[in-house]
């Protein structure tokens, strides 16, 4: 299927953002001819998504590289504000490197000595609470390796100020108590500075770090002889003139062709943080020089290299064997793999019903919130994926259950679904929910209607239009039918809505049955 969404626009040039949908807070590095990216992952599962390109334009999803997110208890319902925040990416000794803050128990790093895994466990790198954005230095002038980080301080009571330490090679031990290397309180003008990212050029420290609030910020540049500074600071990325807002938080990467350029984010309130590419140059006083003289380009010449085919992570999935596609994430931890040591009394247990053909079959999940989709651990979602689109599934309910439901929805703050209810007299009613951002319970967004067949199979749709404004759709098999009024879509604090789908059903004893997804499409 064609992407909704192509940066590439097959004349040399590209156009911005290369990744249109909710990447937040990338990373990016390039081992041989390859580039890796990954992302902010937050309270989702698996999480730190792992994209590979070519070209730094087009980019293709190749997998995760943390199945489960730790301590898992603690994310055994959905955290949206919590998790894996602003993780980045390195190759150093033959492996590669992830090191990440969470907000609320400290700096972790995994490794691997191949992309696709298997990557290591987490390993607690230094304990405690407003730690984040965590970004490691394998310093090959001279042996030494470096760790630099920022503070959240609605966790720790600080902010604006960036701490170093000096590190083991092999990530598991820092070796002093760490310095406040930059403080961002002593710069006229600067505040927020978070998101460092650490490197090494021509005898210099470089950290750029982005300050100025998500929506409204800069992107800054620091250098230094030592490591622990003094540090100078230049901003070198700033909205200027173009309708590009907060253009900062990102990495530098350079080619084998020996250009160099920067991959950043912009917040787009319900489409999440998208992702724009700049090219860089260095200036005569030996300062970096981003976009077209420090403002964001919206159109542009590719990096050099071989001409690579036009790619965007994939959207549409066929469930074949049964099985969803990588696109997808659960909004928490989702249930430890069948084995002789799981627990079978686990009321989540078991969310997809493996079978022999295509079509995901999500058990409907008892539970006590089926009034509220935000609460609920086994949504399956993935990002909305450009500006306007429209997405499409077929939907069966299969549950016998009275209350079972299952459909597909747009998540964030405030929500709305469309799908299939089992009614107490056993009829499927054809359904269409929303909950306000205030509102604790969901409610009717179109009345109920009788569905045609005894499983209620349908196709279900929703139409997002500029301004994430959605509109939902049925097809019984008589054609489509609007649905109730438009819905706009709102973000959660640091995510983009999302499309989901679930399935559930009232709290009760033994299994509910099933609901039977089919030909997830985006166009």
């Amino acid at each position: 299927m064609t992407p909704v969404w192509t940066a590439d626009l097959g004349d040399g040039t590209y156009r911005n953002p290369v990744l249109n949908a909710d990447w937040s807070d990338p990373d990016v590095i390039a081992v041989g001819q390859d580039f890796y990216l990954t992302a902010s992952s937050f309270g989702r599962a698996p999480g730190l998504p792992l994209l590979h390109s070519r070209d730094l334009v087009n980019w293709s999803l190749i997998g995760h590289a943390l199945e489960r997110l730790s301590p898992a208890p603690e994310f055994a319902a959905p955290r949206h504000d919590r998790g894996v925040w602003a993780p980045s990416l390195r190759y150093a000794d033959g492996r590669f490197w992830i090191f990440w803050g969470d907000p609320d128990h400290g700096i972790q790093q995994i490794n691997a000595e191949r992309i696709r895994g298997p990557w290591s466990e987490p390993h607690l790198l230094k304990a405690g609470r407003g730690l984040i954005d965590a970004c490691p230095l394998w310093d090959e002038e001279t042996g030494e390796a470096y760790l630099v980080h920022a503070w959240a301080k609605s966790r720790s009571g600080v902010k604006n100020r960036l701490t170093g330490h000096r590190m083991s090679r092999d990530g598991r031990t820092l070796l002093d108590e760490g310095k406040v290397i930059i403080d961002g309180d002593r710069i006229p003008g600067w505040f927020t500075l978070e998101g460092p990212k650490l490197y090494r050029r021509d005898g210099w420290f470089w950290i750029l770090a982005p300050a100025g609030g998500v929506e409204t910020g800069w992107q800054g540049a620091f250098r230094s002889r030592d490591f622990f500074g003094p540090y100078e600071e230049k901003v070198v990325l700033a909205q200027g003139r173009t309708d590009v807002n907060g253009p900062h938080q990102g990495g530098w990467v350079r080619t084998p062709a020996g250009e160099d350029w920067f991959l950043h984010f912009q917040a787009r309130g319900p489409y999440g943080r998208v992702v724009h590419l700049q090219p860089m140059a260095w200036g005569a006083d030996g300062w970096p020089v981003l976009g077209d003289a420090g403002e964001p380009v919206r159109v542009h010449r590719k990096p050099a290299g071989p001409p690579q085919p036009v790619e965007a992570p994939a959207t549409d999935d066929a469930f074949p064997g049964g099985r969803h596609g990588r696109q997808w994430q659960w909004t928490a931890n989702p249930p430890p793999s069948p084995g002789p040591r799981s627990n079978r009394e686990d009321p989540h247990a078991g969310w997809t019903v493996e079978h022999g053909g295509d079509g995901l079959r999500l058990a409907c999940v008892r539970t006590a919130d089926t009034h509220d989709l935000r609460l609920l651990p086994n949504v399956l979602t993935q990002r909305l994926p450009a500006e306007t689109f429209t997405a499409e599934v077929t939907l069966a309910l299969e549950s016998t259950e009275p209350g079972a439901r299952a459909g597909l929805a747009v998540l964030g703050d405030a929500y709305c679904w469309i799908g299939l209810r089992r009614a107490a007299d056993g009829r499927v009613e054809l359904v269409h929910r929303f909950a306000e951002t205030v509102a604790e319970r969901e409610r009717d967004a179109a009345h109920a209607r009788v569905a045609p067949a005894p499983d209620g199979r349908v196709r279900l749709g929703v139409e997002v239009s500029t301004g994430a404004r959605c509109r939902f759709s049925y097809d019984t098999g008589d054609g489509w039918q609007p649905s109730g009024p438009v819905f706009a879509a709102t973000p959660w604090r640091w995510v983009g809505a999302l499309l989901g789908l679930f399935a559930v059903a009232p709290e009760g004893q033994g299994g509910a049955g099933t609901a039977m997804f089919t030909d997830f499409r985006i166009h």
